[in-house]
């Protein structure tokens, strides 16, 4: 299928309504036309979905061509990093989720950035033992982590590719060398952003001299991005992690102020992750998300808890529905805030968060009226510091289907918009390490789960999910950017998806609503009166919203057909071929 999304950086409650009529009190939400385990296969066709246009297109003439899912997930990923620098880049990191078609199997890939060996937990502390503060933390030298998104990509070609690598970056080199206008959304991100770090804003100006910040309609050149895609394209991640690049890297990121004591090495030593994707039942599917330390066991603890209410009873409309939704993110954020860090380093009790007995515990806590929720006590949990990680957004997230029915869910990023603002080759460098938590230890010494330690990974959000039914066939591949809100936005469209049975456009255009704490953060303003009135009426403080807007991009095939979505936050679209 084919739609063309609107360029919305705030949506209104009318344009809301317009995109999905389930949200109006008057129309209750659309159901699916046969059951949700259908037993008729829904033949996939080639498809992606994501936050650009032309980052759409340049993964459609990989699939055009005999290109797999991860063949055109490569070229995807090389655009992104040129028409939407704010969000994602080679020098950034992601998580991807891998469904095989033939053996019905799913695999996890983390491209997680690593801090330097020669990270501590005091990392971003000043002398006297104070947390510098986010703004200086994010632009330091400190901030940036060794790169991973390249080299996971790299690692799941060699295996799921059918095309050469080399042949997958000339669409995004072309662009880059003959200039891609600038859209609405990177416009305003500049705007939003200024004054910006000297880098960035000495390359997001005008070409002709003036020194002009980027405005909508410009046409943008990007030689040096060009030239670096080649080499990508020749060497593969080594033109990354080994060599001049790596050369400047280090010694961009080696620079005044707090500069990193990042090495050579630690670019050389960088391995990408692969494993079973970590799995679990909601109801009559199975869901699959990426391993800690993603947000991906936070998805599966929500959805653990949410079924043991009879939220796939209700709609949109129901204020009781949302409030359920809200509580069960709410009780996830709290225990995974608490406990979840890199596993390689911590001990993650994972398998007491997703225990039956302990989420069904959880579920209690839910009730009519919004109580004070902290974490819990689950098996394997260990005294750790309170969280003080930040996390904002500077994200993408993208799907697509080959003609084979091979589906790359993946979420990719540099972190804060503009990452540290400081540049190499073309390309942002990330901060990705402000994922950490900044202050690091409690009064009694107890380490955060998320504090810095050299070669860790810090603790991601990004929750690239798939869904399968019980015969192993595709229901749904999602995902969405969005800061540490992106459980709470994944969460949204997996219920409104599966158990409100919306259409995937309208699931995905309903309202943004964030529990991980007080007040409750979003779009609040887009609800129904009765939703929203409901809500207050249950105990809710409803608070305007913060950070990164969504990004969901979906293809599901739970109504009998293969639908693409986009979110009408960004200028995405879905296409097919």
């Amino acid at each position: 299928m084919s739609r063309s999304s609107p360029l919305l950086i705030a949506l209104t409650l009318a344009a809301l309504i317009g995109a999905s009529q389930s949200v109006d009190a008057k129309s209750p939400p659309k159901t699916a036309s046969r059951p949700a385990a259908a037993s008729a296969p829904v033949t996939l066709k080639p498809m992606v979905a994501a936050a650009n246009p032309v980052a759409v297109d340049a993964g459609l003439n990989v699939l055009r061509q005999g290109g797999s899912a991860v063949d055109a997930a490569v070229a995807v990923q090389a655009m992104l990093g040129l028409v939407e620098p704010q969000s994602s880049g080679l020098s950034g990191g992601a998580f991807m989720v891998y469904y095989d078609a033939k053996t019905r199997q799913v695999t996890a890939y983390d491209g997680r950035e690593v801090a330097p060996a020669a990270a501590t937990p005091d990392w971003f502390l000043k002398p006297d033992g104070t947390p510098l503060s986010f703004p200086d933390a994010v632009h330091s030298g400190r901030a940036t982590g060794v790169p991973g998104a390249i080299a996971m990509l790299s690692l799941a070609q060699k295996e799921h590719g059918k095309k050469p690598w080399n042949s997958l970056f000339g669409d995004a080199e072309r662009m880059a060398a003959n200039g891609f206008v600038v859209n609405a959304r990177l416009a305003a991100s500049i705007q939003r952003m200024s004054p910006l770090q000297p880098d960035v804003a000495k390359y997001l100006v005008r070409d002709d001299g003036s020194g002009t910040p980027l405005k909508e309609g410009d046409l943008k050149k990007n030689a040096d991005y060009a030239a670096t895609l080649r080499k990508v394209a020749a060497e593969g991640p080594k033109a990354i992690l080994e060599g001049d690049i790596a050369k400047a890297i280090v010694a961009r990121v080696g620079a005044a102020p707090n500069g990193s004591p990042m090495t050579m090495m630690d670019l050389a030593n960088y391995k990408p992750k692969e494993s079973k994707a970590l799995c679990r039942p909601y109801r009559v599917y199975q869901v699959c998300t990426a391993q800690a330390p993603s947000g991906g066991p936070a998805i599966l603890q929500a959805l653990a808890i949410l079924e043991h209410t009879d939220i796939n009873t209700r709609n949109a409309n129901d204020p009781q529905a949302w409030f359920q939704l809200l509580q069960g993110e709410r009780l996830a954020y709290a225990d995974r805030d608490q406990y979840e860090g890199d596993p390689a380093f911590i001990s993650f009790p994972q398998a007491g968060l997703l225990d039956p007995s302990y989420t069904a515990e959880r579920a209690k806590l839910i009730g009519d009226k919004a109580v004070a929720i902290g974490p819990g006590n689950p098996v394997g949990a260990q005294a750790r510091a309170k969280d003080a990680t930040r996390e904002p957004g500077g994200t993408s997230h993208f799907v697509i289907v080959d003609a084979a029915g091979n589906v790359v869910s993946m979420t990719t990023t540099i972190e804060s918009p503009f990452g540290t603002g400081r540049m190499v080759g073309g390309f942002i460098l990330n901060n990705q390490l402000t994922d950490f938590s900044i202050m690091p230890r409690d009064r009694a010494g107890n380490l955060a789960a998320n504090a810095v330690a050299g070669g860790k990974r810090p603790r991601s959000s990004m929750s690239p999910t798939i869904v399968l039914d019980k015969q192993g066939r595709l229901v749904l591949a999602i995902g969405s950017p969005g800061g540490n809100s992106i459980i709470g936005y994944t969460l949204k469209g997996l219920v409104a998806y599966l158990d409100w049975k919306m259409p995937l456009q309208d699931a995905i255009a309903l309202p943004n609503i964030i529990s991980r704490g007080a007040p409750t953060v979003g779009e609040s303003g887009l609800l129904p009166a009765a939703v929203r009135d409901g809500l207050i009426a249950r105990g809710l403080t409803l608070g305007a919203n913060r950070g990164e807007e969504s990004g969901l991009h979906a293809i599901g095939t739970l109504h009998g057909k293969q639908e693409g979505a986009a979110d009408p936050r960004r200028p995405g679209v879905a296409r097919s071929l």
